[in-house]
């Protein structure tokens, strides 16, 4: 079955939802390596795009991911916002006139997002940033694709190497954004942005599961 609109719909409320539950967790999270912020900026970045669910709820699917693109970038202070904005500003340009996605069509869609962000973060694999959850995210995704996985589990799959990317960045020294600064004293905490990354596939395989 495919994703359709109001699927995407549903994973945005959502992933609002998960990112209000763990925002202390997010904050707690980068209080050790950055700024103490960013379960605040994203939980309020999130409300904000869904202030815009009726502006959006009968658009195409690449409307409703530019609008919460701009809504981040507007909204969400940071690095987050504009590296958020270019994930779902690229999701947007993928997904243009679109009413639903196929899971191959999905893939494409992280692939062109995760390219975003490093063209504009300039973070590689292993930097200790989101990147490090949404690069093993994507590679499983299109596997589990080319594979001729089921749906719901190659979402799964894509979740969980996400996962792992997440927790693999807990021994890394950040080389990236403001946990950088502190040098090796960086390595064994956990990147807030990977956690954030995480929650968000981890809620598209389980709102999705059954699309």
């Amino acid at each position: 079955m495919p994703i359709s609109r109001n699927d995407v719909l549903a994973w945005l409320k959502a992933v609002a939802q998960v990112l209000a539950e763990n925002r202390e967790y997010l904050v707690q999270l980068d209080s050790a390596i950055g700024d103490a912020d960013h379960g605040a900026n994203m939980d309020r970045g999130f409300q904000s795009i869904m202030g815009k669910m009726d502006e959006i709820n009968d658009k195409d699917i690449g409307t409703i991911f530019k609008t919460a693109a701009m809504t981040l970038i507007s909204t969400v202070g940071g690095a987050s916002g504009p590296l958020y904005g270019t994930f779902f500003l690229q999701a947007g340009t993928k997904t243009a006139g679109k009413m639903e996605l196929t899971i191959q069509e999905w893939a494409v869609v992280l692939e062109a997002a995760l390219a975003g962000i490093v063209m504009r973060g300039k973070a590689e694999l292993n930097d200790k940033t989101m990147v490090d959850a949404l690069t093993p995210a994507v590679e499983a995704l299109k596997k589990a694709v080319g594979d001729g996985k089921f749906q719901s589990e190659a979402l799964a799959i894509c979740a969980e190497a996400a996962r792992q990317g997440m927790e693999a960045t807990i021994p890394l020294v950040a080389r990236k954004g403001r946990a950088s600064y502190l040098g090796e004293r960086s390595a064994g905490h956990q990147d807030p942005g990977a956690t954030s990354s995480y929650l968000m596939l981890k809620t598209a395989a389980e709102i999705w599961k059954n699309a």
